[in-house]
């Protein structure tokens, strides 16, 4: 069978560790003089697996384009977050517009008891052993977006000693 040369040559998959997910690929339409301009918006979820997490949406006219270019943007928006073992430090409360996700940590083998984009952030960043809740809203880009800065605000116990200018043994008596 001969090959076809005048094809472009496939993109090397880079295998970098992460964990990459496609949250929401959406169909937008801008209209214009001429007619309807197609394009497609991506929303992906980029994480370590050991703590680290980004989110970002990424539009072009062809869909393999836009998540290549939410994927890129995502890795450069990477935030550190607080675990402890498989789970959260502490309950939290993340908010954006109007999608409140509230996360409360889990003992070992509980698993991840979430909707579906917020259980992607949970796989990406590492965690296996989580409660939660989504309220307000079910979009999902909001749901991730209010996730992710829950997860922001998460703060270890060597954080919290730190700010009180106390020790550890002070904090958790």
């Amino acid at each position: 069978m001969a090959r076809d040369n005048n094809r472009a040559p496939r993109k090397a998959e880079e295998n970098d560790g992460l964990i990459k997910k496609t949250i929401s690929i959406n169909r937008v339409t801008k209209v214009v003089k001429g007619g309807k301009n197609m394009r497609f918006a991506a929303f992906v979820v980029v994480g370590d697996g050991k703590g680290k997490i980004g989110c970002a949406l990424g539009k072009s006219t062809e869909v393999p384009e836009a998540i290549d270019k939410a994927t890129a943007r995502a890795k450069k928006n990477m935030i550190p977050v607080s675990l402890l073992g498989t789970s959260i430090p502490h309950e939290v409360i993340g908010k954006f517009g109007s999608g409140t996700v509230l996360m409360m940590p889990a003992a070992e083998g509980t698993g991840v008891i979430a909707g579906g984009p917020v259980r992607a952030v949970m796989e990406a960043v590492g965690i296996t052993d989580i409660r939660t809740k989504s309220h307000g809203t079910n979009n999902p880009i909001n749901c991730v977006k209010a996730a992710i800065q829950g997860l922001k605000d998460l703060r270890s116990a060597e954080q919290v000693a730190a700010i009180r200018g106390k020790t550890i043994e002070e904090i958790n008596g």
